[in-house]
């Protein structure tokens, strides 16, 4: 009698189980995450994947792409989400394929997104030096020169990212192009080549942002300040942009703040998974400590998918809440 009895519950649990599955809004539905080529952004790409997942969609890797790329891919339906919009770094982009018309992007996934600047902070005492456009003087300059052409060498951006569009207009606008050279290329490299200078007491100069490691390693205030910029002056969409902060000091860069951007048609199709998208929240320093875990080499796919689990499990109230409100959303 007893055996039935557990079979009976045990069936009965298996059945509520499948019932429930059924119900799930995803169910039956592949859903295309894409990000950039920055393996930095894969945890909070993967922790939406884990939230869909939740809501029984089957949700592949994230396919690496250029940022216009994915926006292009997304608009089309040929990719799903990106969770990496930042804003207003990327309103060019995102209006060039076809904007809110094309795209479902509501709620803010991650705010107080800084970028611009920085140089020693050895070099920024001893010369006084707290503008980008002291560098106007090649006396200045030449003490950023990395291959004795004279000129500063400025760790830039990678083509494709939206920032180089900024720091180019920048160089421009403040007088910069005689006197400093923006170095585009693979960034990480690059900002290795200058974390080794660093170390070796030469001065440094290079822009970065934050969600990332290398503010982890290169501490601003305390080995690097960040240096302002004479006004503001930004290209395209962003052009009437005032980047002076309420404290008076300007950076010469908004902060941002990222969204999750889905294909609207499909958002529309999918209220559970556009509920989600307008619910999540990420602090941003919870980003720069997984970047920073990333960095001294836990940055394999098992590692990413490790940091996630974790960040999950601290928060799990909160995970849970946005995946019960989604799923309120659908019905």
């Amino acid at each position: 009698m007893r055996h039935s009895v557990l079979f009976a519950t045990a069936f009965a649990t298996l059945v509520s189980t499948s019932a429930f599955a059924a119900d799930l809004p995803g169910k039956g539905i592949t859903v295309k995450p894409a990000q950039s080529t920055i393996s930095e952004e894969t945890f909070q790409t993967l922790l939406v994947s884990r939230a869909l997942e939740k809501l029984g969609y089957t949700v592949e890797k994230p396919s690496e792409v250029d940022y216009n790329v994915a926006y292009t891919s997304i608009a089309s339906g040929d990719a799903t989400f990106i969770a990496t919009n930042w804003q207003p770094l990327h309103d060019d982009m995102y209006a060039a394929a076809g904007g809110d018309n094309k795209f479902y992007r509501e709620g803010t996934y991650v705010s107080g997104a800084a970028q611009g600047y920085l140089i020693d902070k050895k070099t920024a005492e001893k010369y006084h030096i707290t503008k980008i456009d002291q560098l106007k003087d090649p006396k200045i300059a030449k003490l950023f020169d990395t291959n004795g052409d004279g000129k500063a060498d400025l760790t830039g951006c990678t083509p494709g990212w939206g920032c180089e569009a900024v720091i180019n207009h920048q160089i421009d606008a403040y007088g910069l192009s005689k006197t400093v050279v923006h170095n585009q290329g693979n960034y990480a490299a690059m900002m290795a080549d200058t974390i080794t200078r660093y170390k070796e007491g030469k001065p440094v100069l290079y822009y970065t942002w934050t969600p990332y490691w290398v503010s982890d390693v290169l501490k601003p205030g305390k080995d690097v300040v960040w240096l302002q910029v004479p006004f503001s002056s930004l290209p395209g969409k962003q052009k009437d942009i005032d980047t002076k902060l309420p404290n008076g000091m300007n950076y010469g860069f908004p902060v941002n703040t990222m969204h999750i951007v889905a294909n609207k048609a499909w958002a529309e199709k999918n209220p559970a998974a556009a509920k989600l998208f307008s619910l999540m929240k990420l602090p941003i320093a919870d980003i720069n400590a997984e970047n920073a875990m990333m960095h001294d080499g836990h940055a394999s796919e098992a590692d990413i998918n490790n940091h996630v689990d974790g960040w999950i499990k601290a928060h799990q109230q909160q995970f849970d809440g946005w995946v019960k409100a989604a799923l309120a959303a659908q019905k």
